[in-house]
């Protein structure tokens, strides 16, 4: 057992085995179990509080810039997903169809819904009939299931969560600047409210959505130096608009085509925020989703408790008016070093210790969970210095996570330098590449890395492809994914 590995047990440490160390965090903080359905989970509440948290941020920002939100059904007609060729293809292996209800076959198979472009597209054909209805924009809140061969809770699963955004606009001017704008608002969510820094970039054409003209991700590193894909856009052009005949008739009447986007998150950005921020003693959550953001622990003997008790009651109240997640653990029947262990597993941002010296001092302890760091604060300036010390914790895990991704971003010139890296190092390399299908498959075949994104802001440019040589089209990240 290693020393860090004491401080909680039935952790595994990250360098020993990231995968295990990851399903002993999530499962040990219950933020989910499994479920008897293979490839599903159950959400326990923290985990689903983690989510909601996470909705309330991005559905505000989504608001902001004119969308809103509908509902559309769960199952989908099988003959729309044969109406965009690429589209059923990309998605024709992981398709979960009902064939059967209510004791008789149905006329025709129902799948589940693995996204709703379809729907989207077959209903904006009724609703859309001039340029004065557009542009629409429109998300909704739902689940999805794409049926995993291999899962792993939050990252992979069979059935998720997410939302998806569909919009129709007059031209491709304004369904790209809508495709861009999308991109901004996930990348401005991930690093400014889960302290993740990502990599802003173009799919290239193997890696895009299927049935998309163009796709664009950000990418963010994991502390194992794989890639999680953090969030999507994507120009769709007329594709579905032909497919689904979703017109309007312009400024000077005449039938055109609308030019539609589609984007997304899920709850795979739960999974990378443990990926990213944990440690060896738990979880580490961002202060602006963190179901708990303050912990308070009253200490000291039993002749002093109920002072400190009726103290604690007060200090929580204003913490709570100040809107503060904050909650008190007062078991008389648990030591406080458990529950000092107990909640930096949970990834609490900050600990409130508060004992009877602290109250003659008119003051209180505050810890933070990124740094350790022990603060006396005044009483009569808490919740001033517990918003400050929230604000410092997020600067604190941002600036961490970037400095790993900088210390683990390398460049190479060839295949073979690459592969030899990849012996020595982890994450993501910076390489060129011709634009050749084959160059990109090699790249795959020989290291088990893909492409994840082609940045709009990289480090270098790169002249040559690392497989063939021949001056490079454009420069890439590439990365082994979850």
């Amino acid at each position: 057992m290693s020393k860090d590995k004491g401080f909680v047990t039935e952790i595994t440490p990250q360098g020993e085995d990231f995968s295990r160390w990851y399903i002993d965090v999530i499962k040990k903080a219950e933020l989910m179990d499994y479920s008897p359905v293979r490839g599903c989970i159950v959400f326990r509440p923290d985990g689903y509080e983690l989510w909601e948290n996470m909705q309330r941020e991005l559905d505000r920002r989504f608001k902001d810039t004119g969308h809103r939100n509908a509902y559309f059904p769960l199952f989908i007609p099988e003959s729309f997903f044969t109406k965009e060729k690429e589209h059923v293809e990309g998605f024709n292996p992981e398709l979960p169809f009902v064939t059967e209800a209510g004791g008789e076959q149905l006329e025709e198979k129902l799948a589940i819904r693995p996204t709703s472009e379809t729907m989207f597209g077959h209903m904006y054909a009724k609703w859309i009939n001039s340029y004065r209805d557009l542009p629409l924009l429109i998300n909704q809140w739902a689940n999805v299931v794409r049926w995993e061969k291999r899962t792993l809770p939050f990252l992979r699963t069979s059935e998720f969560l997410w939302q998806e955004g569909h919009t129709a606009h007059e031209d491709e001017a304004d369904a790209r600047r809508e495709t861009m704008q999308m991109l901004d608002v996930y990348t401005d969510f991930v690093e400014n409210v889960l302290a993740i820094p990502v990599i802003k970039g173009q799919k290239t054409p193997s890696e895009r959505f299927a049935g998309a003209v163009d796709t664009f991700s950000i990418e963010a590193m994991m502390k194992d130096g794989r890639a999680v894909q953090a969030g999507t856009s994507h120009y769709l052009g007329t594709k579905f608009a032909v497919a689904f005949d979703i017109k309007y008739l312009d400024r000077e009447n005449t039938q055109q085509y609308c030019h539609t986007t589609s984007w997304g998150v899920s709850t795979r950005l739960i999974g990378a925020l443990i990926m990213v921020h944990g440690d060896d003693r738990g979880l580490v959550m961002p202060p602006k989703v963190a179901p708990t953001q303050v912990v308070m622990i009253p200490i000291g003997p039993p002749k002093t408790r109920e002072v400190v008790i009726g103290k604690t009651d007060e200090l929580y109240a204003q913490l709570k008016a100040a809107g503060i997640r904050v909650r008190v653990d007062d078991r008389a029947d648990v030591s406080p070093g458990w529950k000092f262990n107990e909640y930096e597993m949970r990834g609490i941002p900050i600990r409130l210790e508060l004992g009877p010296r602290d109250l003659e001092n008119g003051q209180c302890v505050l810890v933070s969970r990124v740094t350790g760091e022990k603060k006396s604060v005044s009483l009569d300036n808490l919740v001033a210095e517990v918003e400050a010390l929230l604000e410092q914790i997020h600067a604190d895990m941002y600036e961490r996570a970037l400095s790993f991704q900088q210390e683990n971003f390398f460049s190479v010139d060839t295949l073979d330098e690459y592969k030899t890296a990849m012996e020595e190092k982890r994450g993501f390399a910076l390489a060129g590449w011709c634009g050749s299908d084959a160059c990109e498959q090699q790249v795959k075949e020989e290291t088990g890395a893909t492409s994840r994104n082609i940045p709009f802001e990289p480090a270098e440019r790169k002249s040559k492809c690392l497989v063939c040589g021949e001056p490079a089209k454009h420069t890439v990240v590439f990365a082994r994914a979850y």
